[in-house]
Parts: C-alpha cells; structure tokens; sequence
C-alpha cells in the first residue's frame, strides 16, 4: 500500500468511529447521532472511500459456524530477494491463509490461517505450502484459545 496523507477532522473520525463498530449503520442514523443532515453524512463516506479511508464493508463470520476452529500463525523462511514477494504472492492466492504479513528477522514472512482441524493444517502445509517453490521452512504456532481478535483500529478522539 502506497502511502497516502490523510487529512481527517473530528466529524470523520465520529463517523469512522460509528461504521467501524456497526458498519450496517445508515446515513440517516449516523445523521441523527452527529446532528447532521444525511446528505452530508453521505458526502463524507463517499469522500472517506475516495481518499481510501474506508476500504471495504464485511461482516465478521464465527470460524466455528463453517468448520474453521483451529487458529495457526506460520513463520516462514524464504529464498525471496529483498523487494521479491513471489513466495509472498503465491502465500496471499491460499484459500486459508487470512494474513500474508512481510516481516523483518530470519523468516521473511508470517501468515495467519484457518482450518478445520489439525488433519486440515497438515494438508494446507503439504499440498500449498509444499508446493510454493523458494519456501526453504515454516514453525508453526497453533493457538490454544483466543483472549481477543479484533480488526478495529483505534480512532483518536482529537486531532
């Protein structure tokens, strides 16, 4: 991601705040929260979307409800040249792998995945891992229990 300035006053960041917690929120309704008229509610989304404030709407699914309850981050160690992402590429084209995270260290990458069980972790290493050429080794960390995973970033109160 290129990076791009910002220019966010407190408005935006209330409704930022509102559609990041509930993101089916209605202009109307967030309208009515700020004391605004939902066409310049309206106005802003459409701008915080343009300037790529906003870049996408989704629901947050239960892993469990589609079989998905065993949680795994995966360091991986590749023979990529330092501004070659094509392990990183082939990692990101995985069905369920969540995260293709670049880091710095002895392995280059680190991923985030979900699968059914830990027969389906070791499929997904064997049959998409093993196939990804220029992967040299992968540690693996299979998560026991989840204390707290969000996607909400933290929004300031002031400028």
């Amino acid at each position: 991601m290129t990076k791009v300035e910002f220019s966010l006053d407190q408005i935006d960041y209330q409704i930022l705040r509102i559609m990041q917690a509930n993101a089916r929120t209605n202009n109307a309704d967030i309208a009515r929260e700020l004391g605004m008229a939902p066409s310049a509610i309206l106005e802003r989304v459409k701008k915080l979307e343009q300037k790529n404030v906003i870049l996408k709407y989704h629901a947050k699914i239960n892993p469990a409800a589609l079989d998905q309850k065993l949680l795994s981050f995966i360091f991986i160690k590749s023979n990529d040249i330092i501004g070659d992402q094509k392990v990183g590429v082939a990692l990101a084209e995985i069905p369920e792998v969540l995260e293709v995270h670049d880091i710095a260290g002895d392995d280059g990458y680190l991923i985030k995945v979900r699968t059914s069980d830990s027969t389906g972790l070791v499929d997904l290493m064997r049959n998409s891992l093993g196939k990804i050429e220029g992967i040299i080794s992968t540690r693996t960390t299979i998560v026991l229990q989840t204390v707290k995973e969000e996607q909400e970033l933290v929004i300031p109160n002031e400028k």
